[in-house]
């Protein structure tokens, strides 16, 4: 029973350290989300700009699975090249081992815990400031994180304790293994990590055991090795139901990683002989023969890891891209195939990260939006019967695409929206949510004036050519609504305001009421059969009803600066 308990007050601080470190992240990623999503849409190709990118990214969030998540969906948005993306991710690797430094250079040189309190109680205040809320959170999580620090540390047992003389022949006979030994601790670290599914969290768990002197500084180092490979199998994982460029960044992060296991395993026995020279100028100890100097030395063989890999590898990142292409090809998408580009599968940042790839999400549904439009005037003047079918199909099969992005889409905000959020993140997803309803309408829209034309022509009605220059205007201006409209969605939403839109939306009410009018006397003096009139009015009508649709959009997105 004690064993029991012990085991889960164990477990228990290990998730109090991982909430900690989630409230950190979540706080940081709410306080910083648009200024983060800025910086990246503004990176160039330059691969050392793109390592500094990803360093500062993940130590500032602290987490390289929300910065991943962040540089894939701008990859699909073409605001970065794979090749950058790869350049972020080796720099958000260097950015992990400061997890590692914080808690090597506070976690163990005085007792961090007595200071929970006093953090939570100058963080308190400012939870009850609407403004300053996440300020708080994040003192709070950071208070969090040491306290489940605190109790893994109180709470391994003292393995100098004679009682544990079987555990320390354990882990000695395990050394005489040589270098399977090693390998075996790789393989631990690996699915301990992906368990965990934290690096940051199983790299706290390394130092503890070691500064209890439970493993020796090797095994703490193969550990360390097995971590930096888990924390990319987390990521494959959540790819294999994600678009393929989400996969091939992942692959890319796989393979950035094992290259740099490999090299270091090969060179393991020299590499940690520099380590401890390392330690001993700088901690006064040797790790190798002092338990206290471990958690210092492992936090430099962390960042010798990560830093000199990068330094490696940078020089062959498109070498890595062909491989990663050849892993997973890309073939070019055919429009009539549903699939979500940017909105990632399985892991879902915090809320204000979702924003960026639900707007490159909707941009995407108001191109194939104009794209559907554009079939309409093929279909009114397409005389060939095969010709004819092949448009009219392709419109019905893009109403279901439309339909079916809008669930998605729709979903995914409502989700996003569960979060707490800040009120610029509320609005945005508030006018996202109006915008996708909006698009949907616009592809049913597209789909009953396919529906109307189609049915003029079984019926064997036939427009004069007046009629048809008069719905080829209609037809051009509610174009110029749904153009503005695409290109607001593909603006910054801030920058956006809905006056063009309202003088375009007057042009057309002006045209429809000219059309119906003229309309009207015509059916009086019987200048066309009344069935012919029938679908002329209705062709119009819906145009101009779609086009209110468009201007819907225009105008919700300038609700994001109300």
């Amino acid at each position: 029973m004690n064993a029991l308990f012990q085991i889960l007050t164990l477990l228990g601080g290990l998730g109090l350290f991982l909430y900690g470190m989630k409230i950190m992240s979540d706080s940081l990623q709410k306080l910083t989300g648009d200024s983060l999503r800025n910086f990246l849409s503004k990176m160039t190709s330059n691969r050392f700009r793109g390592v500094l990118t990803g360093l500062g990214i993940t130590s500032i969030i602290q987490s390289s699975s929300a910065t991943t998540v962040m540089v894939v969906s701008f990859v699909n948005a073409g605001a970065l090249t794979l090749a950058g993306a790869v350049t972020v991710i080796m720099g958000a690797n260097i950015g992990t081992t400061v997890t590692a430094w914080i808690v090597s250079l506070l976690g163990f040189k005085f007792d961090i815990s007595e200071f929970v309190l006093p953090i939570i109680a100058i963080a308190t205040p400012f939870l009850f400031i609407k403004s300053k809320e996440n300020i708080g959170e994040f003192f709070i999580g950071f208070a969090l994180l040491f306290l489940g620090l605190q109790m893994l540390t109180s709470n391994v047992p003292d393995f100098t304790d004679p009682k544990y003389v079987g555990v320390l022949e354990f882990i000695a006979n395990m050394k005489e293994y040589g270098y399977f030994s090693i390998l075996l601790f790789v393989l631990i670290g690996t699915i301990f990590t992906f368990i965990i599914q934290s690096s940051s969290a199983m790299m706290a768990v390394t130092l503890v055991m070691c500064a209890k002197g439970l493993i020796p500084f090797e095994m703490g180092a193969a550990l360390v090795l097995g971590e930096n490979i888990g924390t990319t199998i987390t990521a494959n994982i959540a790819a294999t139901v994600a678009n393929k460029t989400a996969k091939q960044a992942a692959r890319a992060h796989l393979i950035f990683n094992l290259i740099g296991v490999i090299w270091i395993l090969i060179l393991f026995n020299p590499v940690l002989s520099i380590i401890d020279k390392l330690s001993i100028s700088l901690n006064g100890g040797s790790p190798l023969k002092d338990s206290f100097a471990i958690p210092v030395a492992l936090s430099i063989f962390h960042s010798f890891f990560n830093i000199s890999n990068t330094f490696i590898l940078i020089w062959f990142v498109p070498q890595i891209i062909k491989v990663v292409e050849r892993m997973v090809p890309i073939k070019k998408d055919d429009d009539e195939e549903f699939r979500l580009k940017f909105i990632p599968s399985g892991y879902m940042s915090a809320g204000e990260l979702t924003i960026e790839p639900a707007k490159k999400e909707i941009e995407t549904f108001s191109r194939r939006i104009l794209k559907m439009y554009d079939m309409i005037p093929y279909l009114i003047k397409t005389k060939e019967d095969k010709k004819y079918k092949e448009i009219f199909e392709r419109i019905i099969k893009y109403e279901e695409i439309t339909d079916r992005m809008e669930v998605e889409i729709a979903n995914y905000l409502t989700k996003a929206s569960e979060h707490d959020l800040s009120h610029r993140a509320s609005l945005y997803i508030s006018s996202m949510l109006r915008i996708v309803d909006n698009l949907e309408s616009i592809g049913d829209s597209c789909n009953q004036i396919a529906i109307t034309i189609d049915n003029k022509k079984k019926s064997g009605s036939w427009f004069e050519q007046e009629l048809r220059d008069k719905l080829n205007v209609m037809i051009g201006y509610v174009r110029e609504a749904l153009v503005l409209m695409d290109e607001n969605l593909h603006s910054n939403y801030s920058e956006i305001t809905a006056e063009k839109a309202n003088e375009l939306e007057n042009n057309i009410n002006a045209y429809r009421n000219q059309l119906r009018d003229e309309h009207t006397e015509a059916i009086k003096n019987n200048i066309y059969p009344y069935q012919t009139g029938i679908y002329y009015s209705s062709l119009y009508a819906q145009l101009e009803k779609l086009a209110d649709f468009a201007i819907n959009v225009s105008e919700a997105i300038e609700k994001v600066h109300d």
